[in-house]
C-alpha cells in the first residue's frame, strides 16, 4: 500500500463526474476529442469514449443502422440549444429534455445522443428503439463503459425526463455496477460509501471500486501498489478503481 495526498481540484476531473443542475461543471472539462463515426466527423467525444462507442456499435451490428446525433457541445452551443428550445417548445419541455448551460453532460465530451438511421431526425429526442441493432447496443453498452443515463423511474433524481437515446461513458466497472444494482449516477457515490464493491468485466478481468472523501483542500488515501485509477465525482470525493488480473 502507498499513502497518496489527493487535492480538492481532482474532485472535479475524471470519467465518473456527476453533472446535473445541482452539480455544474467546474471549468472546461473536455480533453482530446475525436469522432466516434467517420461518417459524422463533426460529432465529437472524448477520444477514449469515442473509440469504445465505435467498438460497441460495431459489436452490436450497428454499422449503418445507428448514428451519432449529438456529442460534445461547447458552453455556447449548449446555451443556444437551451435558448432555441425555450423559444420553440417552452419552459416545461426544455427543463425536461435540455440541461442548463454549465450543467450538461454534453459539455464533458463523455455523453452521446444516438439515433436509428433513416427517417426524420429529431435532434432533441432522436428515435432509439429497444429492438434490432439499437437493442443489441443497449445489451452490450455497459461492458464498453456506457450507461443509459436518464432512465424511466429515476426522473426525480436526475431532474431530466427519460431519454432512451442518451448514453454516458463512465468506464466498464462503474457501468456494470450501476446496471447490476439498478442505480442512476446520482445514487452511485452513496452506494460506494457503504463499502468497496467488486465486479468482473467481460473477458474475466476483475475490478474493485471504492470511495475516498475529499471535502477539504487535501485528503490522504491508502492506495494499493498495483494499477489504480481515480476519478472525481464532482461533489465531495473521488472514486478509485483497482484492477486485478
Amino acid at each position: 500500500m502507498r499513502r497518496v495526498e489527493l487535492r480538492r481540484e481532482q474532485v472535479f476531473r475524471g470519467d465518473v463526474l456527476l453533472v446535473n443542475a445541482a452539480h455544474p461543471l467546474q471549468g472546461e472539462a473536455p480533453r482530446r476529442l475525436a469522432p466516434p463515426s467517420g461518417a459524422f466527423p463533426d460529432i465529437l467525444m472524448e477520444n477514449r469514449a469515442a473509440a469504445l462507442l465505435a467498438a460497441c456499435v460495431a459489436a452490436a451490428g450497428g454499422a449503418g443502422r445507428i448514428r451519432p446525433v449529438s456529442g460534445w457541445r461547447s458552453r455556447a452551443e449548449q446555451q443556444k440549444l437551451w435558448d432555441d428550445s425555450m423559444a420553440e417548445h417552452g419552459e416545461a419541455f426544455t427543463r425536461s429534455y435540455v440541461a442548463r448551460p454549465g450543467c450538461s453532460e454534453h459539455e464533458t465530451g463523455l455523453a452521446i445522443d444516438l439515433g436509428k438511421t433513416g427517417g426524420a431526425l429529431d435532434f432533441i429526442r432522436p428515435a432509439f428503439p429497444y429492438d434490432g441493432a439499437c437493442g443489441a447496443f443497449r445489451r452490450l453498452a455497459a461492458g464498453y463503459g456506457f450507461i443509459e443515463r436518464y432512465q424511466k423511474g429515476k426522473e426525480t433524481l436526475t431532474g431530466i425526463a427519460a431519454e432512451p437515446w442518451h448514453f454516458r461513458y463512465v468506464g466498464a466497472p462503474h457501468a456494470l455496477l450501476l446496471l447490476q444494482n439498478g442505480l442512476c449516477l446520482e445514487e452511485y457515490a452513496d452506494f460506494l460509501r457503504t463499502g468497496p464493491k467488486s465486479c468482473t468485466l467481460p473477458g474475466g478481468r476483475a475490478a474493485r471500486v471504492f470511495y475516498i472523501p475529499c471535502e477539504g483542500a487535501t485528503a490522504l488515501a491508502e492506495l494499493p501498489d498495483g494499477c489504480c485509477q481515480l476519478s472525481g465525482d464532482n461533489v465531495g470525493g473521488l472514486i478509485a478503481t483497482v484492477w486485478g488480473e
